[in-house]
């Protein structure tokens, strides 16, 4: 067993003050190694961005080869017929139209009002009614208005009477004078008698009139033809002449107007049509636009444009017959300003576009091929198009499918959940 003082001691490290002598300095760090571990951490961010660029890389492409999937198989990549339902290119007339919006307003609205004072007896028509030109309407009280012609009548008859003696008077100084019985002067005088029972007998009858008049005031009568509205006076209340009150509305409903407007830019198109003579159609829809009311012609075209929004005024004319417009109604209007004739038309839905550029899908021998076409006048869900025949048969169907060159199995019945808008493939 060796002696503590024999044994060898461990060898002495750098900081060990054994090592650190008279002779020796301390030794230097080691300054290489930060810098190592610099460098170490930029390769690993070098390979973490390396990474994550190579796994976004991998799911934009799967993205885009799911996204082309549809694609592919709307080109055929999946091979297959598709089924469509089609429709026929036909040869037709088809219009060109303005379409506006209008109100619906009555030729004549009279609101009548007393033209005598008086008391309200009775009210001769029911709310809403409708009425004839001529039919009592109001009547007021009468009796003071008959007491005085039947005052103005006694009048009259009084005056023409000293009339017809003052002609007997004339009559026998004529026969005196001619017989050189009286003076010239008396019968003069006779004869400026005369003339003023005359102008008393013609204010008499001006007297009587009025107050004939007056009576019919006094039975307040339908103007015209058409709907009286609510009633406005009750039996028993007080009118006088003048007065602001209106006591009953008249409409006529046939025939009724429809004021409507139209751009100024399309007043030339209508008045050439209308110096050539023509009768412009006018065609009034409801509020949704779907539902047509009535069909009329065009009356009148205002005398000028409205500076303010760059319109005119038009009136067309309906006859209302079965009472389909209502005074004030809103309506939709499709002017029909020309036709052109034998063009060539298809369903809107069978037109498809590829930006700017229209094209169907034409079936020939069961395949279809996309042909470019130019859209003109279209008329509800019809059009006019070039670039496709009459009798040409047009794929309505299934376009997320269809491309050009794709086999077509043709459907009589409507496929369920197709689409009819697509872009170009």
């Amino acid at each position: 067993m060796q002696d503590e003082t024999t044994r060898p001691k461990p060898p002495a490290t750098l900081s060990s003050p054994e090592h650190i002598g008279p002779d020796h300095q301390l030794a230097a760090p080691d300054v290489d190694r930060p810098r190592r571990s610099g460098w170490t951490r930029a390769i690993v961010w070098l390979l973490l961005l390396a990474a994550f660029g190579l796994l976004f890389y991998f799911v934009l492409t799967r993205k885009s080869d799911t996204t082309a999937a549809p694609a592919g198989g709307r080109r055929g990549a999946l091979g297959g017929p598709v089924t469509a339902t089609v429709v026929t290119a036909q040869r037709g007339d088809i219009g060109v139209y303005i379409s506006a919006i209008g109100s619906v307003t009555p030729v004549y609205t009279d609101s009548l009002s007393a033209q005598v004072t008086g008391l309200i007896t009775k009210v001769n028509y029911k709310e809403g009614q409708l009425v004839h030109k001529g039919q009592s309407l109001i009547q007021i009280d009468p009796r003071q208005y008959q007491a005085n012609e039947l005052a103005a009548e006694g009048a009259l008859e009084r005056d023409q009477n000293l009339l017809a003696e003052a002609q007997m008077d004339l009559e026998r100084y004529q026969a005196a004078w001619a017989k050189n019985a009286i003076q010239k002067q008396q019968l003069d005088d006779q004869e400026k008698v005369v003339l003023q029972d005359q102008g008393t007998v013609k204010n008499d009858e001006g007297t009587l009139a009025y107050d004939k008049v007056q009576v019919s005031f006094c039975n307040i009568f339908s103007p015209i033809d058409g709907r009286v509205g609510l009633r406005l006076v009750d039996p028993g209340n007080i009118v006088t002449s003048g007065g602001s009150t209106v006591l009953a509305v008249v409409t006529q409903l046939q025939p009724i107007t429809i004021i409507f407007t139209i751009p100024e830019d399309s007043l030339s198109e209508v008045e050439a049509e209308l110096r050539h003579g023509a009768k412009l159609q006018v065609e009034a829809y409801d509020r949704s636009d779907q539902t047509r009311l009535a069909t009329g012609t065009l009356s009148s075209v205002d005398n000028q444009i409205d500076t303010a929004t760059g319109t005119v005024k038009l009136r067309a004319t309906f006859a209302n017959k079965d009472n389909s417009l209502f005074p004030n109604q809103f309506v939709n209007i499709k002017l029909l300003v020309r036709t052109i004739r034998n063009a060539t038309l298809i369903p809107l839905s069978a037109v498809q576009h590829n930006g700017t550029q229209a094209f169907v899908y034409v079936v020939e021998n069961g395949t279809a091929k996309q042909t470019n076409v130019k859209t003109g006048v279209a008329d509800g869900l019809t059009t006019s198009v070039t670039g496709v025949n009459p009798g040409d048969v047009l794929a309505n169907s299934s376009f997320e499918k269809l491309q050009n060159g794709s086999k077509v199995n043709i459907s009589t019945k409507p496929l369920p959940g197709t689409t009819t808008e697509s872009n170009a493939p």
